[in-house]
């Protein structure tokens, strides 16, 4: 509390200073010209050192504060709107109604407008962001999209990340970072790119193997370029696999266990584990015989895709993180970046899991062999943690997963390819793609790690406990409702009764699960 009343003091004295208004807006430029907060850390001003200060937006209360913000920030609201005016009226006249997506625009612009017009969502970036307003559902419209990202929508958020990329990260948002109730949905592509700089900085990577901060930020730009606009596989799931990834990294205390380098193997993996994923999976590459099945000889088609991605991308000087290293110490990165992004594959699941199993009850951090399995395990702990988050941040990322499963059964219908279990719209049903899911295959891999390091118990098991018990009760609701629908009304036989679950149809399930994992159905 004595903090904010700081900061609250601190802010009036610039007000003061400036002649500004109590709901006026305000912007510090440093001698570089770039954006920070006002904060009690600011460096003390110089005639040498000159802060500027800047009234960006006048009092709320004046009409204009939404159209002269949005100039000061770069937008043109009315050339947006008149653009859509135009594009509903081409629509009107060719399809002789206003499709649903058209009233999804101008709910967007609305609430644009709505943000521009008030100063409340002003956050540490400067933008219109609060980490406690509600979750941002996916879009429903990656259909709509182009599969590769186009050249002004790679620049354009290019720019917004350089131009936020200065800015203080409150220590709010930092602690956040750290949790795995981190939510996704509150962040643009440009802010999580800053996000990820700060995981990067906070883990001391910048200093201890001297990565200057263009070049990172290149690196991650370039990573951002070559994810795909695809429903699951994307950014957000790049960003959110890193996250959980981090913050494991710190409940684990794991700085303190295993050395910096293969701290930044790990994050690194995680940023670039699905770099260029097309949202097919290896078995439909396989059976396809597409290009990646064959370059690899069906071997790991996408994973051994993203390694090659990634270090194409790490091949270029000004994105090349580790150009400052020893040859040796970039040879143990690119062995250890391959053989974690390799260990993503689910058809080795089973093989990855026993290992370390085994190796549990003798666990040693000294041993290279153990690490190595242990950060395995973390990966793909990362890879497949949506159901660790809270529900309202794991649903909405199932919904995406489905749409990617239904988007490739549907290609493989059409190309007279075998359907994928658990990816046919016409079977599969929210509840019944995670109960088995989540009872065979999250929770022995989750409970291993949490053996290890039992404090993960209430981060990681409690709230995948939560969601098999969501989704178990979603699956009665559904199987009551479908009842209630065949049943005959004027039926004279007696009431059938559900057949009594037998002892081994757990395991029969299990099996059947472990063995679609195997062969890369799942």
């Amino acid at each position: 509390m004595i903090n904010v009343c700081v900061c609250v003091c601190i802010t009036d004295l610039f007000r003061a200073a400036a002649e500004a208004g109590p709901h006026d807006i305000l912007k510090l430029y440093n001698t570089k010209g770039n954006i920070i907060n006002i904060s009690p850390q600011l460096a003390p001003n110089s005639p040498h050192s000159c802060y500027k200060l800047e009234v960006v937006a006048a009092d709320c209360n004046s009409e204009l504060i939404g159209s002269d913000l949005a100039v000061a920030l770069g937008f043109d609201l009315s050339s947006m709107e008149k653009r859509l005016q135009s594009l509903e009226k081409r629509i009107l006249t060719e399809a002789a109604e206003t499709p649903a997506i058209v009233y999804e625009m101008k709910r967007q612009v609305e609430s644009f407008r709505e943000k521009l017009e008030s100063v409340e969502h002003l956050s540490w970036l400067g933008l219109f962001k609060d980490i406690s307003e509600g979750t941002h559902k996916p879009s429903p419209f990656y259909h709509k999209r182009t599969l590769r990202k186009t050249r002004e929508e790679c620049e354009h958020v290019r720019q917004k990340f350089l131009q936020m990329s200065s800015l203080e990260v409150s220590e709010e948002v930092r602690q956040y970072l750290k949790t795995p109730t981190f939510d996704n949905w509150q962040w643009e592509d440009a802010e999580i790119m800053v996000l990820l700089q700060v995981m990067y900085t906070d883990l001391d990577f910048i200093s201890t193997f001297n990565i200057e901060l263009d070049v990172l930020q290149q690196f991650l730009y370039e990573v951002y370029r070559r994810y795909n606009n695809i429903p699951f596989h994307n950014f957000k799931h790049c960003f959110c696999v890193t996250q959980m990834m981090y913050g494991l990294i710190w409940l684990t205390d794991l700085r303190s266990k295993i050395d910096s380098i293969d701290l930044l193997i790990m994050l690194t993996s995680a940023v670039c584990h699905d770099l260029d994923h097309t949202g097919y999976n290896n078995a439909y590459q396989i059976n396809a015989r597409t290009e990646l099945a064959l370059r690899y000889n069906d071997i790991s088609p996408l994973e051994n895709h993203h390694c090659a991605v990634a270090f194409e991308i790490l091949e270029k000087s000004e994105s090349n993180i580790f150009r400052n290293l020893p040859t040796e110490q970039y040879k143990r990165i690119r062995e250890g970046i391959i053989k974690f992004i390799l260990a993503t594959d689910m058809t080795r699941h089973t093989e990855i899991l026993n290992k370390f199993k085994a190796i549990l009850p003798v666990f040693d951090f000294s041993s290279k062999d153990h690490r190595d399995m242990l950060m395995m395990i973390m990966i793909k702990v990362s890879d497949i943690s949506n159901e660790a988050r809270p529900m309202d941040v794991a649903e909405p990322w199932l919904d995406c997963l489905l749409q990617e499963f239904f988007n490739q059964s549907d290609m493989e219908k059409l190309e007279g390819l075998p359907v994928t279990p658990f990816m046919d719209r016409d079977k599969v049903t929210k509840p019944s793609s995670q109960t088995g899911f989540i009872r065979y295959v999250l929770f022995p891999l989750f409970i291993e790690l949490a053996n290890l390091f039992p404090c993960l118990e209430q981060h990681i098991i409690d709230p995948v406990r939560k969601a098999l018990d969501y989704y178990t009760e979603m699956e009665k609701q559904n199987r009551a409702q479908s009842d209630k629908v065949v049943k005959p009304s004027t039926s004279k036989e007696p009431e059938a009764h559900p057949e009594p679950v037998r002892p081994g149809q757990a395991t029969v399930l299990r099996q059947e699960i472990v063995s679609l994992l195997e062969k890369g159905s799942i």
